[in-house]
């Protein structure tokens, strides 16, 4: 049970292992492909020559770190952006968790509070806070009571709704689908 999207080796294996690159790849999550954005911690580490932790990121100049993320090819459609959004989860992740990322999840005594710690961060809403729980669910294998409803559709066994549901090229075609026939609705429910 693991992420295995169709990127780099190396990347996929880097968010397997590493807890703050999967926090990261989930904060760039966002208007990029999850190809891209599951890419990027492997990108910022060969930039940096190693990956860091939650500290360094959090005490990087913002200046310098906007300016590795917007390094040709940009890490994210808006590297500057993104690059404090890293910056500012990282800090919370130092207030808030020691800098262990993965006391996140690990301390969680339920679905719910998991999903509350989530969503706590910056940048991550209900909906992005739920994918993130359905990953840690389905791939990683954190599932504390109440983590399928506190996720909710994303946490349905079977469905094809985000990241979480991607472990090869057929299934990231399903969720890309998916994904396409939201946008359809909501266009259409704001047209009609």
């Amino acid at each position: 049970m693991e992420l295995s999207l169709p990127i780099d080796p190396a990347a996929n294996e880097l968010v397997n292992r590493d807890p703050l690159a999967l926090v990261i790849a989930l904060v760039l999550d966002q208007q990029v492909s999850m190809e891209k954005a599951f890419a990027g911690p492997y990108e910022l580490e060969k930039r940096l020559g190693h990956m860091p932790d939650a500290a360094e990121l959090a005490g990087f100049d913002p200046e310098a770190l906007a300016v590795i993320f917007a390094e040709r090819p940009a890490l994210h459609r808006f590297p500057k952006a993104m690059a404090a959004r890293v910056q500012e989860v990282c800090r919370t992740l130092v207030e808030r968790y020691d800098g262990d990322p993965s006391r996140l999840w690990s301390e969680a005594a339920d679905g719910p509070e998991l999903l509350k710690r989530i969503t706590g961060l910056p940048g991550f809403g209900k909906q992005k806070g739920q994918i993130f729980l359905a990953l840690l669910g389905k791939r990683f294998g954190v599932q504390p009571p109440g983590w399928r409803e506190a996720a909710g559709d994303y946490g349905v066994e079977g469905a094809h709704h985000s990241v979480a549901d991607v472990v090869d090229e057929t299934s990231l075609a399903k969720v890309r689908e998916h994904k396409q026939q939201m946008k359809a609705a909501a266009k259409a429910a704001t047209a009609g």
